[in-house]
């Protein structure tokens, strides 16, 4: 149970896992997650799932805190001590017409089975995938296979157009008629994803990603405010309608130990070495 059967680099310090675990693969739907416990003393921390491959589940990670660079550093073969889930209410999987699909980072990870079954229920899929350069913009061959159309952009224009993803959203917006949006991504990107389909009149499910610890909606800590009213990442999530997230609510507790996490890095990374090669 939980062992990881395969691991490779996508980008720097971004892996793709295949972890064993029948039941996650026979109950999971798109859109949700898991929370993983590495071993007796790590942290939980919560994973989308990225897919299914026999008796495994897929999971994209990208080291950007103490946990993440441990489960990073993990080898094939080894096993995960907890996994939690399917946790989180499923995507809304429909025909819908004309969908707009939205990643960025890690965040392309989670869109791909969304994408699988929006497919498979006779949506036409506009994509676009954003990153820092183009060695961050991971899954193209996936998503290629699924788009009717697809975008990539980047902020150094090394791949595609040079500039954000809503740049492309933009694109699509002048010559589609888009009926509803999907955006996963760091939550600045989803912000302003959400903004872009409101100047549109449009739909837009984002996934948010607040500080989780046990992932079924008793310690509150992932709460985020939507439309005025607390709700949990958790359980009630973790995907909302864009337009009614205050957003700056949920950027200013996502800082909220940045300071803690930092130091704990620090040590860790002055406990296993250099890193930076990961």
């Amino acid at each position: 149970m939980n062992v990881i059967r395969r691991k490779r680099r996508l980008a720097p310090g971004v892996y793709d896992f295949l972890i064993e675990n029948k039941h996650i693969v026979k109950y999971a739907q798109p859109g949700q997650f898991v929370v993983i416990r590495l071993h007796e003393k790590a942290e939980r921390i919560p994973i989308t799932i990225a897919g299914k491959e026999g008796d495994c589940f897929r999971a994209v990670v990208r080291a950007v805190g103490k946990s993440t660079y441990e489960l990073c550093l993990a080898e094939e073969g080894s096993s995960i001590m907890d996994v939690a889930g399917p946790l989180g209410r499923p995507s809304e999987i429909d025909f819908y017409g004309n969908v707009m699909l939205v990643g960025g980072g890690v965040g392309i990870a989670t869109l791909l089975p969304i994408a699988e079954a929006l497919k498979a229920k006779g949506n036409r899929l506009y994509v676009v995938l954003g990153g820092r350069s183009k060695e961050y913009v991971i899954m193209l061959e996936e998503f290629s296979k699924l788009a009717d159309e697809l975008i990539i952009t980047t902020d150094d224009g090394s791949f595609g157009i040079k500039g954000v993803v809503t740049d492309g959203m933009q694109l699509l917006f002048e010559r589609e008629k888009i009926d509803i949006v999907w955006a996963v991504g760091p939550t600045i990107m989803m912000k302003f994803c959400s903004m872009k389909a409101k100047e549109h009149g449009v739909k837009i499910w984002v996934s948010l990603n607040p500080i989780m610890v046990d992932g079924t909606g008793m310690c509150g800590a992932c709460r985020v405010s939507v439309d005025g009213k607390i709700r949990f990442a958790c359980v009630d999530g973790p995907e909302f309608e864009g337009d009614r997230v205050d957003w700056d609510e949920l950027l200013k507790r996502l800082a909220q130990y940045r300071k803690e996490e930092e130091e704990s890095l620090k040590l860790f990374i002055q406990k296993v070495g250099d890193l930076s090669w990961l």
